[in-house]
């Protein structure tokens, strides 16, 4: 029934979007495994279209890293579709997080799925409204492991700002050394295992 309704999307990479948002969609009425395999079929389907429009790559995990973080950042350029951010994509992880553990349609799962709806429903708004494009994910599903990542760069960033005062110039590489040289977040670094 579902591929039937997929088949009604013209275009494969628009149907492969659809299979993670019904992914996540079916996680929202509480099944967690139906969910979690569309999902991961949607997004190997994304990061095949993605490969696909980018023939010159051939890199290994950390180039695939930098460019999903350099896309990640392009896409997200708007101060206010950025906070909206900051503030949704904690919600959505949490959210998906107990939305998993949870036994669903308790008490503690309908608090995650409220975060979890709350959350996209800022990031929506800070697209449609604000930056005035698609979701980062619509393009590159390693989007959905960035974001949270860029997340902590942005919080981390403006941590040091006022450690340092507001005129600071601030670099990733100089909050947590550590965390960078582990997941190779920062897009001006040389690449590192």
């Amino acid at each position: 029934m579902f591929d039937k309704v997929l088949s009604l999307i013209t275009t494969p990479k628009k149907r492969d979007v659809a299979t993670m948002v019904a992914g996540m969609a079916s996680l929202m009425v509480g099944n967690k495994l139906g969910g979690l395999g569309l999902f991961a079929r949607g997004a190997l389907g994304l990061e095949q279209h993605w490969r696909d429009a980018h023939p010159d790559y051939h890199g290994g995990v950390v180039e695939r890293w930098h460019r999903a973080i350099q896309f990640y950042e392009s896409t997200h350029r708007h101060d206010t579709n950025r906070t909206l951010h900051i503030v949704g994509i904690p919600m959505i992880v949490g959210g998906a997080v107990g939305l998993l553990i949870f036994v669903p349609f308790g008490p503690r799962w309908w608090l995650s799925w409220s975060s979890f709806a709350g959350g996209w429903v800022l990031n929506v708004v800070g697209h449609g409204v604000f930056e005035k494009n698609a979701p980062a994910f619509a393009d590159d599903p390693l989007s959905f492991l960035a974001g949270p990542v860029w997340d902590v760069q942005q919080l981390l960033k403006k941590a040091k700002k006022r450690k340092h005062g507001s005129g600071a110039d601030v670099d990733t590489a100089d909050v947590n050394p550590a965390v960078i040289n582990v997941i190779n977040v920062d897009p001006a670094e040389p690449a590192r295992a």
